[in-house]
């Protein structure tokens, strides 16, 4: 198998273990009654699963070999309110940069169909880091009053955890 494929599988368990973290950021919140707050992580972790989903309806119509991976065992404890957010910004840029490299590793590969596919998950990092970003500092000034993050992000709700323009995902991203 070249190497293009390779990575793609090593994303799928990347995408998997965001997934997780994202369960165990909504769980922690969600023991904290803070609702709004573990919605919108439980959102995340059903995006980042799906996109694992993407990749894995990829390599398929690829085909290409997968293997579907076990993942490390998420962070569940948090200092305060803060740090599961901070947490979430890290991951979102890790990803980013997950992304970036296997764009690059395509177009090393001339794998150019590879490398069309994986612009929708650019521009969707692009979108995470900045959303994330800012609910970071949201977080960060309403520390004190944690009804506040919860109230920006009613007013912020609404969005379909389905992604407009995405490519398929395996099982039609359920």
């Amino acid at each position: 198998m070249a190497s293009f494929p390779n990575a793609l599988n090593e994303q799928v368990s990347n995408e998997f273990g965001a997934s997780q973290q994202y369960v165990a950021i909504a769980v922690h919140y969600d023991a904290l009654t803070l609702p709004q707050l573990a919605a919108h992580f439980y959102r995340q972790a059903v995006e980042e699963r799906n996109h694992a989903m993407m990749l894995v309806q990829y390599l398929l119509d690829a085909g290409e070999s997968i293997v579907v991976p076990g993942v490390e065992a998420p962070q569940t404890a948090f200092a305060d309110v803060v740090e599961p957010v901070r947490l979430a910004l890290e991951q979102e840029r890790r990803v980013t940069e997950q992304i970036a490299a296997l764009v690059q590793l395509a177009r090393d590969e001339r794998a150019l169909v590879g490398e069309q596919f994986l612009h929708w998950f650019l521009q969707e990092q692009r979108e995470e880091v900045s959303s994330m970003s800012a609910l970071l500092a949201v977080v960060e000034r309403s520390r004190d009053n944690v009804m506040l993050i919860e109230d920006y992000l009613a007013r912020e709700a609404g969005e379909s955890p389905l992604e407009a323009g995405a490519p398929p995902a395996a099982g039609g991203a359920l």
